[in-house]
C-alpha cells in the first residue's frame, strides 16, 4: 500500500500545529504563574538575528495552510500576522486547522507533479508538488516549530521531547 499526498500533507501539518499549540499553551501558563508580561515571551528570539516566537508561529502556519491550499491548486487566503498575544496566536493556528481540516483527500492527492510557484523576496522558487511538501514545506514547518519549542524552552518553560512529538494514538 502506498502513502498518498494527502496523507502526507493533511495529517502530518495539523498534528504539528497541535502540538505547537499544546507548546504556546505551556508557554502562556509559564507566563501567567510567574508573572512575566506575555509579550516578554512572544517577543523572545534564540538570537538577535532569528525571528522571534510570534514570527516563528506565524511563518509555521503560513506554510502548513500553503501547502494544502497550492497541492490542492487554490489560492491560499492570506493573514493580516498581527497576533500581539498567545490567545491570538492559537486562534491562528486553530484557524489553519481549520483550513487543513476542510481539505479532502481528492483536492490534494494526485498532486505530486502538480507545479508550484513561490514568489519570494529573492525572485520565483519553483517545483512540483511532492518535492514542494518533502523538501521545502515540512522541513520549514519543523524547523519554525522547533525553534518556537527552543525558544521556550530557553526562558524556562518545561517542555520535553513528548510536547514537541505528541501523543501517539
Amino acid at each position: 500500500m502506498s502513502i498518498t499526498m494527502y496523507q502526507i500533507t493533511v495529517p502530518v501539518l495539523v498534528r504539528a500545529l497541535m502540538n505547537l499549540s499544546g507548546v504556546l499553551k505551556k508557554g502562556a501558563d509559564h507566563a501567567k504563574e510567574r508573572n512575566i508580561a506575555e509579550e516578554v515571551l512572544l517577543n523572545t528570539r534564540i538570537t538577535p538575528d532569528m525571528f522571534p516566537l510570534i514570527r516563528q508561529v506565524q511563518i509555521a502556519t503560513d506554510m502548513a495552510k500553503g501547502a494544502g491550499y497550492r497541492l490542492a491548486g487554490e489560492e491560499a487566503p492570506k493573514m493580516e500576522d498581527n497576533e500581539t498575544t498567545f490567545e491570538q496566536l492559537q486562534a491562528r493556528i486553530a484557524s489553519v486547522i481549520g483550513m487543513l481540516n476542510g481539505f479532502k483527500p481528492e483536492q490534494i492527492d494526485g498532486s505530486e507533479n502538480r507545479d508550484i510557484v513561490l514568489k519570494m523576496r529573492s525572485g520565483e522558487m519553483h517545483f512540483q508538488g511532492q518535492p514542494y511538501l518533502l523538501d521545502f514545506v515540512l522541513p520549514n514547518v519543523y524547523f519554525h516549530c522547533t525553534t518556537a519549542y527552543a525558544i521556550l524552552r530557553g526562558v524556562g518553560v518545561v517542555l520535553g521531547k513528548s510536547d514537541f512529538i505528541g501523543k501517539h494514538d
